[in-house]
């Protein structure tokens, strides 16, 4: 069978916050030179959601607000699997562990083995969805990507080991927020940095969630939960 490779898929991208009312320091790292999707640049962890990800059980959930605005503008209901999407790939791509001690009730899928290894279950409470953006078409991978923000005092490993973490992301570092900018950045990246910024200090999940909603016929900016359409467009 053959995959489209411009077709969207949902996937889920993690913002962690260190520091956050204090000094805040967000963790990123770098893509590789040969990498199909923002080859250098300098991302948030993150990736595709996988089809497995809807049957691995969650120790907590997402806060309900978060629940809500992740079911507008969708056709079902993709929070669980979008909560532990972020969880995973956080996992595999820093080698921190965002859930609580305890013991699975069934085998791990493989995905899972050296996470539940770490003697934790994934535990999605302190993902506080902020920001949502599809891809713009014309580029070679799409996304329909939901942005979760936690605080890293929520990590439950060492803040400063990233010696589990894949290959995927190099150059694994808290970057100070005033100084995040002097970086390689994907243009949507410097977005919702901006966002985070504004809600360092806030926190409790937002109400009203930006989205860029970019497909074949236009581009908008809307918000969810919110009164429609912002002023202008994205370009």
């Amino acid at each position: 069978m053959t995959i489209d490779k411009t077709a969207i898929r949902d996937a889920a991208t993690v913002i962690v916050l260190r520091n956050r009312t204090t000094n805040p320091h967000v963790l990123m790292g770098q893509r590789g030179s040969k990498a199909a999707f923002m080859p250098n640049k300098f991302v948030f962890p993150g990736g595709a959601v996988d089809a497995e990800d809807a049957d691995v059980p969650l120790a907590t959930h997402l806060p309900q607000v978060c629940r809500e605005r992740l079911l507008e503008d969708s056709e079902r209901d993709m929070s669980h699997a979008l909560a532990v999407a972020a969880i995973r790939e956080l996992w595999e791509e820093t080698g921190l562990v965002l859930g609580q001690k305890g013991a699975w009730d069934m085998p791990p899928p493989a995905d899972w083995a050296s996470f539940a290894a770490t003697g934790h279950l994934p535990s999605a409470h302190p993902l506080q969805f902020v920001f949502r953006a599809i891809t713009p078409p014309g580029r070679p991978r799409r996304f329909d990507a939901r942005f979760f923000l936690i605080d890293a005092d929520e990590i439950a490993s060492d803040l400063d080991d990233f010696s589990a973490a894949c290959d995927e992301l190099s150059h694994l570092q808290w970057i100070p927020l005033p100084e995040v900018r002097e970086f390689d950045l994907p243009f949507i990246t410097e977005v919702v940095l901006a966002e985070v910024a504004a809600r360092a200090h806030d926190m409790t999940p937002p109400a009203s969630v930006p989205f860029f909603k970019n497909n074949e016929e236009e581009n908008l900016f809307l918000r969810l939960k919110g009164k429609g359409p912002m002023t202008g467009r994205s370009h």
